[in-house]
């Protein structure tokens, strides 16, 4: 019964390195989405659908119901799919992304999907400027510039896929977050700058979490705040088992 994890955008699942650091279990994965630091599957079109399903087969393959965590896209995904296969589910914990309550992109998703533009967007955004915007996010130097480096033009093009077949994804999944059984944990930022703190507890609400766990962060709480939100998931984790 491990826990897996799986990363956001522009990330990869090394977003999680310094939490896993902090846990004192082992049986820990993080997933890496396609094109995502890793290569694209043959036919593989990027889509939220697809991602879903794409870890749907990966927990099948575990074989027993996991304790799945997701920050971010990690955050929508991961609710999806505890909603359509709940057999595969444990528990649940996410956060800074909104699956509920908002039917409103951020400013950086209204680019990326519009045509064109999103492309040229891209073209110009190099790894310098990924730094630039994490540490802008309170995120720390170093951990901004590892994380930007694995920026390339693989994951640009994943992204443009992805944030294109998700205009509509609140009307789309939404409603499907009542069929959730896990317990669930939502976690966020405080100073979320692209997700605001605000939108913590409709998120809660959704997925009928018990708890809502606020951390002293931007928007990337598993590089700023690793040890609290190594704690906060060990709790969560522990409180099922009790």
């Amino acid at each position: 019964m491990p826990a897996v994890f799986v990363h956001g955008v522009p990330d990869t699942h090394h977003v999680w390195d310094d939490v896993r650091d902090h846990l004192t279990r082992t049986d820990v994965i993080a997933l890496a989405l396609p094109g995502f630091g890793n290569p694209v599957p043959e036919g593989f079109t990027s889509t939220k659908e697809e991602y879903a399903d794409w870890i749907i087969g990966r927990l099948e393959e575990i074989g027993s119901p996991v304790d799945l965590v997701g920050h971010d896209w990690g955050c929508v995904l991961t609710s999806r799919v505890a909603s359509l296969r709940p057999d595969l589910v444990r528990t649940w914990a996410g956060g800074d992304a909104s699956i509920s309550g908002t039917d409103e992109w951020h400013s950086f998703a209204k680019i990326w999907q519009t045509p064109e533009v999103g492309e040229q967007w891209m073209a110009e955004f190099a790894p310098s400027a990924l730094s630039e915007l994490l540490q802008a996010n309170g995120v720390p130097a170093q951990r901004a510039e590892e994380n930007a480096s694995r920026l390339d033009a693989t994951m640009k093009d994943s992204i443009l896929r992805l944030y294109r077949s998700a205009v509509h994804v609140w009307a789309d999944w939404e409603p499907g977050l009542a069929d959730i059984t896990s317990p669930s944990l939502v976690f966020w930022g405080t100073d979320d700058q692209i997700e605001p703190v605000e939108r913590a507890d409709a998120v809660a609400k959704s997925v009928k979490a018990t708890t809502v766990v606020r951390l002293d962060s931007g928007h990337w709480t598993p590089l700023q705040q690793p040890r609290a939100l190594a704690a906060a998931l060990t709790r969560h984790w522990e409180s099922v088992r009790a």
